[in-house]
């Protein structure tokens, strides 16, 4: 049973990805609204897949990434970030820093149900 994480500071855009991951088969999802919350969820639930936001308050998704990474017990959590449209830069940068792919926004519900069961079932 894999634990969605979904990293998203717009409670529209999260409700619109939480809905979306519940059709992945037996997925619990679990919610947090910046990096901060991210990282305390990480310490309570095992989590499975991270899909964060690049733009967020408080600690923003290329923060996230590279602390994700940059731990033992999280590195190898595959992390999929959700960038605004054309931000070329954003996608380069949330790459370097370890992040496993990359959707941009408008998200296309479909897509991104493929690519989280692609890594869910990698792991």
């Amino acid at each position: 049973m894999p634990n969605i994480l979904v990293v998203e500071d717009s409670p529209t855009m999260r409700q619109l990805i939480s809905f979306a991951m519940r059709r992945v088969p037996d997925a619990k999802v679990i919610e947090a609204a910046d990096g901060v919350d991210a990282l305390k969820k990480l310490s309570q639930e095992k989590i499975d897949i991270i899909l964060s936001d690049i733009n967020m308050p408080v600690m923003d998704g290329l923060k996230l990434v590279s602390l994700v990474k940059n731990n033992p017990t999280y590195k190898n959590i595959p992390v999929i970030m959700i960038t605004t449209e054309g931000a070329e830069e954003d996608k380069k940068r949330a790459i370097a820093m370890g992040a496993d792919d990359y959707l941009s926004k408008p998200i296309q519900t479909q897509e991104l149900i493929k690519l989280v069961k692609k890594y869910l079932e990698l792991k």
